[in-house]
């Protein structure tokens, strides 16, 4: 269930961003997902891409500090409440959400959720018992 997530520290300077993402086009890798979180020195820009393996490589080779993390991809239900759906099974179980950022494209008319919590086989457990529809390795091809 679990997809991989790239993150990557930047300096938070105009145009950092900017290299990235061209470094990434070059290469043909698509950016699925994105989050960036600041402070006043850097920047944390958390990705899903197309191809995890390639970007990281790729981006090692320019020097970028990569991690790389499992994260899970739900679909959030389109209705009133939808986001509890998500997030109030996760609390009643004890799972800690650490961030939460939505895809580039969807599937259909569900908005895609990438959530990275403090225990994510607990998550998906939890997530599985109230009827959450996944995003596996499908993300990949969006």
């Amino acid at each position: 269930m679990a997809i991989t997530q790239i993150s990557v520290r930047l300096d938070n300077v105009p145009g950092a961003l900017t290299k990235l993402v061209d470094i990434l086009d070059k290469e043909d890798i698509k950016v699925k997902a994105i989050s960036a979180a600041s402070t006043e020195e850097s920047s944390t820009v958390r990705l899903v891409v197309n191809d995890p393996q390639k970007a990281v490589t790729t981006l090692r080779s320019f020097s970028f500090n990569v991690e790389v993390a499992p994260v899970i991809a739900v679909e959030v239900p389109c209705h009133p409440g939808g986001m509890n759906a998500i997030v109030k099974p996760l609390a009643e179980g004890d799972v800690n959400i650490h961030y939460i950022y939505t895809t580039i494209e969807r599937i259909g008319k569900e908005t895609i959720l990438i959530i990275g919590c403090d225990n994510l086989e607990r998550a998906v457990d939890i997530l599985s018992q109230h009827w959450v529809d996944f995003v596996g390795d499908e993300i990949y091809s969006l």
